[in-house]
């Protein structure tokens, strides 16, 4: 059900301008046919050609679909005639990322007016879906211009606000070939995570070969992709919605066109994520085959009422070719929200009363109320049972927890001269007025810690060592001496000595900063000032939101003139007269004063770090807020998007026409990560989240780490998170730092052979697939306790023995036995021709 809207609903707040002439001219004054003010909304400097300075902008509050703009100049009663015969809009979803709107053919700009009276309505083909809108005047020469403008759509009810599909592809045709491209797609070309086609309200054509509605190629109306490009028998498409649903029904318009090799999917399997965990259990639907009955149709899915955030469905083909032209979904939520709208579709009070011939049906008007009545009491019981499930959950929760605690009568006693965070004899009177069993087990690393939670998978934990030379506290009960003696075991297992000194955890933009610096290494860096300058604010151009954090964002911008701003000793290699793509780390304003001194203390670190396999920090804007950090960043993204990308060198790979790269290229890349792993231990610095997604690839298959891919929401499938607290990269981390956590070298070399074990799967697979988050877990205590009970991950296809070998010994359970990064790059270095 659609519901239009009009500018005159909109409040004056949320119309906003670039600029305006006097206060008279305000955008407030740049509604379509209104005469208040002036008469219109009037940029106050001249439009120049090739100029998109000057906007009217309008805040929608919440996502809409728009399918039509008005546009109107200015004549107050004849003293005025401006008009824009021109106008390009621009729109965006989340107020930081602007999208230029385009026309079925690509064209950006839509004619606007001849005068200054008429009013001028365009369709917007395709329509868009957005919150934020910009009307902004183009002229082909130097003029005044003032508007009035309209908006006409309805609230986007679906909450789908992006999709990540595979490319379409291309079908070879007698006549001219089929492109099943997604061509209205507004994504980020990086990441591909946004609406087009498949979201745009227009069903495909029977026969795709006649695609002359719009006057377009053949094709056009359809996104597809054929079985030969896909090993794996199913494409996946994942849908990211506003907020968690109850989801009933999905429904994707396929076509079918046997004589084409075109048919519907042969099975479809969704996966569902409602927080930041992937369920286990997929559904699995497969459709009826109709061999008789050729043509487009609507297939519809029963998704069983699952709640979701977003939803990750493998598409199975059933023959050669796949096209899709539309998907949407039907939730719990969508279905009251438009019973809504169905009965308020009166924008306001009818200005003249019925005819005396037409009079309203009161017998209708019964079964309707009562209806009403009915459905709003369904709801009232609903409301009530899910309010009484979280109460009796939470209860079982606290129930739960009070048992473990009273099972958990002792913890890990660490030796006072070890750890800087263990009390001695003076603190057992603070240690037993602290009921936190999770903070006396885990006495590093905060933001790393789990609660009991996990320990309760490892029942041995829970019980104390009784040591020489300590008085327990009285709160903690001794354990047997055969778990005492295997968790001492644990404990004194090879830890490096800087490690187990005090640690500086920082908090970045990003909630938790990657490196981890010993306090003795903080301590002389704190004598130096910081070398990188400060760099001006309005030569950095916005391309992309990489993430978000706690404390701020992460952007993808272009710097003008950053090669001035940089030593010497920096070379790029790119001309000084263009720009240069950098990541901004934002501070938001509003973060406390802890935020902002560990974000300068970033800072201070991050100008120390100097070597050819670590991401630079190049300059900085501290002399007002946000405060702002910029580093480098490689034109090919991260190294698990650019890996996913590619394939290995071989026939299959010939025959899907794939990008390719070599083994001796994989083992080149993973040496120079390795490079920069040893310069960062050479520094006593402890990595602590080494990934694929932490490694940024340059030209010439250039690595450098970097440290923001946990603000990103793409990867925000490889975190576990803690009860809505922190997140923990769990299926690269070694099992002392989930166990025990313990952050040292010996556990990034752990995380560098996970890491290696993605670049020989071309990133293909997570670590752990087969495994939930929990029996991830539930794994690191087998290493523990080393029963070879531990599963391992498997050899890849394309891994000679000879790198999985230094795999395994990254696995090792003792510390002690894991392999240097000197060693690692060496052992890299001799496998290379």
């Amino acid at each position: 059900i659609f519901r239009a809207f009009t500018l005159p609903l909109i409040q004056d707040e949320d119309i906003s301008a670039s600029s305006q002439w006097s206060e008279s001219t305000a955008a407030r004054y740049g509604r379509l046919d209104f005469e208040e003010g002036d008469g219109a909304w009037c940029p106050e400097i001249t439009v120049e050609p090739d100029s998109l300075k000057e906007f009217l902008q309008i805040d929608l509050r919440s996502l809409h679909f728009i399918t039509l703009v008005g546009t109107q100049g200015r004549h107050a009663g004849g003293i005025g005639n401006e008009f824009s015969q021109m106008y390009k809009i621009k729109y965006s979803r989340d107020g930081s990322r602007w999208i230029s709107w385009r026309n079925r053919q690509g064209k950006q700009v839509i004619e606007g007016n001849r005068n200054a009276y008429d009013i001028v309505l365009k369709d917007l083909e395709p329509p868009i879906i957005a919150r934020y809108v910009r009307f902004m005047p183009v002229t082909d020469h130097s003029m005044n211009v003032c508007m009035r403008v309209e908006l006409y759509g309805c609230e986007w009810l679906d909450g789908l606000v992006s999709y990540n599909a595979p490319v379409g592809e291309q079908m070879s045709l007698p006549a001219l070939p089929a492109y099943f491209n997604d061509s209205v797609y507004d994504g980020a070309v990086i990441h591909r995570c946004g609406l087009g086609q498949l979201t745009d309200g227009v069903c495909g054509l029977d026969d795709f070969t006649h695609s002359h509605v719009y006057n377009v190629w053949p094709g056009y109306d359809y996104v597809g992709w054929t079985n030969e490009s896909f090993p794996s028998g199913y494409v996946e498409i994942m849908f990211e919605f506003d907020r968690t649903r109850n989801f009933t029904t999905m429904k994707v318009h396929c076509n079918n066109m046997p004589s084409r090799h075109a048919k519907a999917f042969r099975q479809v399997v969704c996966y569902f994520r409602s927080e930041a965990d992937w369920e286990a259990a997929p559904l699995a639907f497969g459709p009826a085959e109709d061999e008789e009955n050729p043509g487009a149709r609507f297939v519809t899915v029963n998704l069983a009422n699952r709640m979701a955030s977003a939803i990750k469905c493998q598409f199975h083909f059933a023959d050669a070719w796949m096209l899709f032209s539309e998907i949407t979904f039907q939730s719990g939520r969508d279905r009251s929200t438009v019973y809504t709208a169905m009965y308020n579709t009166t924008l306001a009070p009818p200005k003249t009363g019925l005819p005396p011939n037409i009079q309203p049906d009161d017998s209708n008007t019964r079964i309707l109320i009562g209806c009403l009545v009915a459905i709003i009491f369904i709801l009232v019981v609903i409301i009530v049972i899910i309010l009484w499930r979280q109460v009796w959950q939470k209860m079982l929760e606290k129930a739960s927890r009070r048992m473990l605690d009273d099972e958990l009568t002792a913890s890990l006693s660490i030796q006072s001269e070890t750890f800087a965070y263990t009390h001695n004899q003076s603190s057992t009177i603070s240690e037993q007025e602290s009921n936190s069993t999770y903070e006396r087990i885990f006495p590093l690393g905060p933001d790393y810690q789990e609660p009991s939670r996990i320990i309760c998978k490892l029942p041995e934990f829970a019980q104390s060592l009784e040591e020489p030379g300590r008085i327990p506290s009285p709160s903690l009960i001794t354990s047997s001496k055969s778990t005492a003696a295997a968790a001492a075991a644990a404990v004194q297992d090879g830890a490096p000595h800087y490690a187990e000194a005090d640690i500086v955890n920082l908090q970045g933009v990003t909630g938790g900063n990657t490196y981890a610096i010993p306090a003795l290494a903080m301590d002389l860096l704190s004598g130096k000032d910081v070398a990188v300058e400060e760099f001006p604010r309005k030569m950095l151009t916005f391309k992309e939101k990489l993430g978000e954090g706690q404390f701020g964002e992460v952007h993808l911008c272009e710097a003008e003139g950053m090669q001035e701003f940089m030593n010497k000793e920096f070379l790029f290699d790119i001309p000084e007269d263009q720009p240069v793509l950098v990541a901004v780390k934002m501070l938001r304003s509003d973060a406390d004063k802890n935020a902002r001194n560990d974000f300068l203390k970033e800072i201070k670190i991050m100008s120390r770090l100097k070597d050819p396999n670590i991401i630079r920090l190049l300059a900085v804007c501290i002399y007002s807020d946000p405060l702002c950090m910029i580093t480098e960043y490689m034109e090919n993204g991260d190294l698990n998007q650019f890996l996913s990308r590619h394939e290995p060198e071989g026939q299959l790979a010939v025959l899907s026409n794939a990008p390719t790269v070599s083994f001796n290229s994989l083992c080149y890349m993973a040496a120079q990560i390795a490079s920069g792993m040893k310069y960062l231990s050479s520094l006593n610095f402890v990595h602590r989240d080494l990934a694929t997604r932490n490694c940024l690839v340059g030209k010439n298959y250039t690595i450098k780490i970097a440290d923001f891919g946990m603000s990103r929401n793409l990867y925000s499938g490889d975190y576990y998170r803690i009860q809505g607290r922190a997140v923990l990269p769990i299926r690269w981390m070694s099992w002392e730092s989930i166990l025990l956590g313990k952050f040292t070298t010996a556990s990034d070399a752990w995380a560098f052979g996970v890491t290696l074990w993605e670049i020989l799967n071309f990133c293909k697979e997570q670590p752990y697939s087969q495994l939930t988050d929990e029996q991830v877990i539930e794994n690191t205590g087998e290493f523990f306790r080393d029963q070879k009970r531990q599963i391992y991950l498997p050899q890849p296809v394309l891994c000679p023995d000879s790198l999985y070998k230094i795999m395994l010994s990254c696995w090792r359970r003792n510390t002690k036995e894991r392999p240097s990064f000197q060693e690692i790059h060496r052992a890299l270095l001799e496998m290379q021709p």
